[in-house]
């Protein structure tokens, strides 16, 4: 996660910016979400969201037509179990043949990028938004937000955590559990909270690692 100082997020005052405010967070810099653009953009969203979570297991045809209205864009094959939740929905581009397991989370304040053949488990949370650690702008609820991408045939355990500004290269896996702070390479499986590179994927003198949506080894590499 990369979180920049409020002075240098915030280039002019709100009051001499003539952009609006979601020019603002697709700019990544700092913006004020009660906004009436946002307010409609985020309700839009949150209709066709709970239309797509209250669908049955056999309406398979309605959940693609609403996942093609809600996301930027979806790829064929791709199938997202529900429930689902995002912010807005049309910052989320997601590639062919993904599977993403129950609970999904993707905060999409800044653009979520998901490659093809990704394999997501159940309860896991992409977070775009960020916050000033300084406690004056935080009160006064600016807030930021940083893209996410996730590489072509990445694997993300169950519970799995990836925050603002990362990027997890092609055919890694992170662990059950895992909290992704800093960018990932490809060919690599990581655990822990700060997620650690453990092994290279193809490495046959590192233990095995679990990296299931049940279980996976949190332990500090040494």
């Amino acid at each position: 996660m990369h979180v920049a100082p409020y002075a240098s997020r915030m280039e002019t005052p709100a009051h001499l910016d003539d952009r609006t405010m979601r020019e603002r967070m697709l700019a990544g810099d700092l913006y004020l979400a009660d906004d009436p653009e946002l307010d409609e953009a985020s309700a839009a969203a949150l209709e066709l969201m709970t239309a797509y979570n209250a669908t049955g297991a056999r309406q398979e045809l309605r959940r693609r037509e609403l996942l093609e209205r809600l996301l930027s864009a979806i790829g064929e094959e791709t199938v997202l179990r529900p429930p689902l939740y995002v912010d807005y929905g049309t910052h989320i581009r997601i590639g062919a043949r993904c599977f993403a397991n129950f609970g999904l989370v993707a905060l999409d304040v800044a653009t979520i990028t998901i490659g093809d053949d990704v394999q997501i488990g159940p309860n896991v949370q992409l977070l775009t938004p960020t916050h000033p650690v300084e406690p004056g702008p935080r009160r006064e609820k600016w807030e930021a937000a940083e893209p996410i991408t996730i590489g072509d045939n990445v694997w993300l355990g169950g519970g799995a955590i990836v925050l603002a500004g990362v990027t997890i290269g092609e055919n890694s896996v992170v662990g059950a559990g895992a909290v992704v702070t800093r960018d990932l390479p490809a060919d690599v499986v990581a655990v822990g909270n700060p997620a650690r590179v453990v092994r290279t994927i193809g490495d046959t003198e590192t233990g095995d690692t679990a990296v299931g949506d049940e279980t996976a080894s949190q332990a500090d590499p040494a």
